[in-house]
C-alpha cells in the first residue's frame, strides 16, 4: 500500500490501525540538533486524543507516545524518529458486524475494490485514528520552525472552528492563540458562538447523528519566499496535505470562492513599503502569490462533512450486494472538529517545516 509518506525532506511516514496493538510513524529528514520538548509534544497529542469531553467519542485513549529513535539526550540525532502510540482502549468485537457490509460514505467498499481485503474494526487504515501519528511529527515539526529562528518571529500555526452546521463565528479569520481556542470545548474561541456550537453538537448526538462544518487555520511570521512556482506550489502542497485529513471536503486559500465576485480592482492586494519592509495592504491572496509565501499571513478554510457513522440504522449493502440494514453501533465523534483542530495544525507544520528545509538550497 503506498501513499503513506509525505514530504520531500521533512518526510513522514504512518503506519498502524484503529484497532490495532498500536499506531506509529517514522519522521526522517529532521536535522540533528533540535531540541524537544516532550512536555509540549504530549500536550499537543493531548488536543487530539479521544474522550476529552462529551462533544467526543467515549474511546478513551491516554494517547502517551513513546520515541525509539533520533532523540539522544533532549535533542535531535538526524536520523530518523521513530515512534509509536499503543491503542489501550481497542474494542474490535464491536464492529464484528461490519465483516460483510458497507457502511455509506465510509472506505469500506472502496477499499474492498481496491485490495480485495480490508480491515473491518472501525474502518483500520482508514480510520481519523491515523492522524494521532501525525499531530506527533507536527509538534515536532513546530518546535523545529520555532528553533529555527532563535531571535524571532518564527513561524507559528494556529486553527479553530469557525463553523458548525450554521452556527458561524461573526468575526473574520485572524490567528487566535491555542489558549484563546482551548478555551472552549469545542475549540472555537468566541465564547457566544462556542456555547451555541456546543448546544448543537449535543442536540444531534442524542438523536444518533452528527453534523460538519468548517476550521480555518492561520500560518504567521512564514517568511517570503517558500514554496517551489510550479508543481510543488506551496499552497499546492498544503492542499494535499490538508485534503489528506478524514471527512475534509473542501477548501479555500485567502478570499477563496468569495473572490470570484470581486473585480480585479478589488481583489488585488497592493504593495506597500510605509513599514519598512514590502507588504500588502490587504490579504486576498492568502499569503501566496505564484506559489510562493510573500510574508502575510497564510489563512486557509477547511470545510468538513458530519461524521459519517451514525448510531441509527441506515440502508446499505453487504458484500454480496444485497439490500440490508445497517445497525448504528459503536463509538463515534458527534462532530469531528473540535479533535481536528490540531490535526489541521500538524498538517501545515509539516508543509512548512518541509519548504523551510527545500527553501536553504534555493539560492546562495
Amino acid at each position: 500500500m503506498p501513499g503513506n509518506t509525505i514530504g520531500e525532506r521533512f518526510q513522514l511516514t504512518t503506519f498502524g490501525e484503529s484497532h490495532g496493538p498500536a499506531l506509529g510513524g517514522v519522521l526522517d529528514g529532521v536535522p540533528a540538533g533540535v531540541s524537544i520538548n516532550l512536555e509540549r509534544l504530549q500536550a499537543e497529542l493531548q488536543r487530539r486524543r479521544p474522550g476529552q469531553s462529551n462533544l467526543t467519542t467515549a474511546r478513551k485513549e491516554s494517547d502517551q507516545v513513546t520515541l525509539l529513535s533520533g532523540v539522544f539526550e533532549g535533542r535531535t540525532t538526524g536520523t530518523p524518529i521513530g515512534f509509536t502510540i499503543p491503542n489501550r482502549d481497542a474494542k474490535p468485537g464491536d464492529y464484528s458486524h461490519l465483516e460483510g457490509q458497507y457502511r455509506p460514505s465510509h472506505a469500506d467498499y472502496t477499499y474492498d475494490a481496491k485490495y480485495g481485503v480490508r480491515d473491518h474494526r472501525g474502518g483500520g487504515r482508514s480510520s481519523a485514528r491515523e492522524t494521532a501519528a501525525r499531530v506527533v511529527a507536527g509538534a515536532i515539526a513546530r518546535q523545529f520552525l520555532e528553533q529555527l529562528y532563535p531571535q524571532g518571529p518564527a513561524p507559528a500555526v494556529g486553527a479553530y472552528v469557525e463553523r458548525v452546521q450554521d452556527i458561524a463565528m461573526p468575526t473574520p479569520p485572524a490567528f487566535y492563540p491555542t489558549e484563546a481556542v482551548d478555551a472552549h470545548a469545542v475549540r472555537c474561541p468566541d465564547a457566544e458562538t462556542a456555547r451555541r456550537m456546543e448546544a448543537r453538537i449535543l442536540d444531534v448526538k442524542k438523536s444518533g447523528d452528527t453534523v460538519g462544518g468548517s476550521i480555518v487555520v492561520v500560518a504567521q511570521n512564514v517568511p517570503p519566499g517558500w514554496g517551489e512556482p510550479v508543481f510543488d506550489k506551496l499552497h499546492a502542497d498544503l492542499a494535499k496535505a490538508l485534503w489528506s485529513l478524514p471527512a475534509v471536503k473542501g477548501l479555500e486559500l485567502g478570499s477563496g470562492f468569495s473572490g470570484t465576485l470581486m473585480k480585479g480592482s478589488e481583489h488585488n492586494d497592493t504593495f506597500t513599503g510605509k513599514t519598512g519592509s514590502i507588504r500588502t495592504t490587504t490579504n486576498h491572496s492568502g499569503g501566496i502569490q505564484g506559489g510562493i509565501s510573500n510574508g502575510e499571513d497564510i489563512v486557509l478554510r477547511l470545510g468538513f462533512k458530519p461524521v459519517a457513522t451514525l448510531l441509527t440504522d441506515q440502508a446499505t449493502v453487504n458484500q454480496a450486494g444485497e439490500d440490508i440494514t445497517l445497525s448504528g453501533r459503536g463509538r463515534h465523534d458527534p462532530c469531528v472538529l473540535p479533535r481536528a483542530v490540531p490535526m489541521v495544525e500538524a498538517m501545515v507544520l509539516l508543509v512548512l517545516a518541509d519548504h523551510a528545509l527545500r527553501q536553504r538550497s534555493a539560492r546562495l
